[in-house]
């Protein structure tokens, strides 16, 4: 199907690089890394249990966030 897209120069670029090396068309690139970004959200979207406060409240089935490791994570980053 042809239509028309405002697409960003690097998405493009990026696109352009992905077909030249996989000899596929950069429509069929770009229409197979949008296929894959559509499954993996309905698959992320599937844990979301609730909205609270505008925020998505995801299942329990991860690690737990906790104070401790926000500061540890927090250390491990160039925050200047």
């Amino acid at each position: 199907m042809r239509t028309t897209l405002d697409i960003d120069s690097d998405v493009l670029a990026a696109a352009k690089e992905i077909s030249a090396r996989t000899k596929r068309s950069v429509g069929h690139v770009i229409s197979d890394l949008a296929r894959a970004a559509l499954l993996k959200r309905g698959k992320s979207k599937a844990r979301i249990s609730r909205m609270i406060n505008g925020f998505e409240v995801i299942s329990a089935d991860g690690r737990v966030v906790t104070s401790e490791l926000v500061r540890k994570l927090a250390e491990g980053m160039d925050l200047g």
